[in-house]
């Protein structure tokens, strides 16, 4: 192999990139065109709290991946990095099938508080927008042993990732306690 191919991959890239725009479309289309049917009304009420359990063991296990490799303990890294997405990923399962069965729940107070909700919630959806992408990339770039690139884009996904996953708890917790 050579140092071009180690290096960059771009038809890889582009792939991850591609797919990452068309998860984004998809969600965009189901949270603001999809009309959800009345017939799951009640049913399965407890996606949105697993949606913020899924959300918060994620976080955990970033901040735990983070912890592992400033102690160089790489084979723990990988692994709490891999569970992290293996959560982040039940979760973009979960909030698929919530939001088919039961479209978009709105906030419903006024003034100052839905002000703060509304950027919350906007921080979090283009947050979480950019960060698929990216997520997408980094793992890419460890599984296929370019480690130097990898810390590199890590830099700037952890950040990301991290707040998507904190905001997402606290995004839940907000809408629970101000709509029921």
């Amino acid at each position: 192999m050579t140092t071009a191919t180690q290096t960059t991959n771009p038809i890889a890239i582009g792939g991850i990139v591609a797919m990452s725009a068309a998860a984004s479309g998809f969600l965009i289309w189901l949270l603001y065109f999809h009309h959800a049917s009345p017939d799951y009304t009640g049913k399965l009420m407890f996606l949105p709290a697993l949606n913020s359990v899924l959300n918060g063991m994620s976080a955990i296990m970033l901040v735990t991946g983070l912890a592992l490799i400033k102690r160089k303990n790489w084979r723990a890294h990988k692994r709490a990095m891999l569970t992290a997405f293996v959560f982040s990923s039940l979760f973009l399962v979960s909030y698929i099938v919530h939001h088919a069965l039961h479209g978009d729940t709105l906030f419903p107070h006024i003034g100052t508080i839905r002000t703060v909700y509304l950027s919350l919630l906007a921080s979090h959806i283009l947050l979480s927008i950019i960060a698929l992408p990216f997520v997408l990339i980094t793992f890419f770039l460890a599984l296929t042993g370019r480690f130097r690139q990898h810390k590199k884009i890590a830099k700037f996904t952890f950040p990301i990732w991290l707040y998507v996953s904190v905001t997402g708890v606290i995004v839940y917790a907000m809408l629970s306690h101000y709509v029921h």
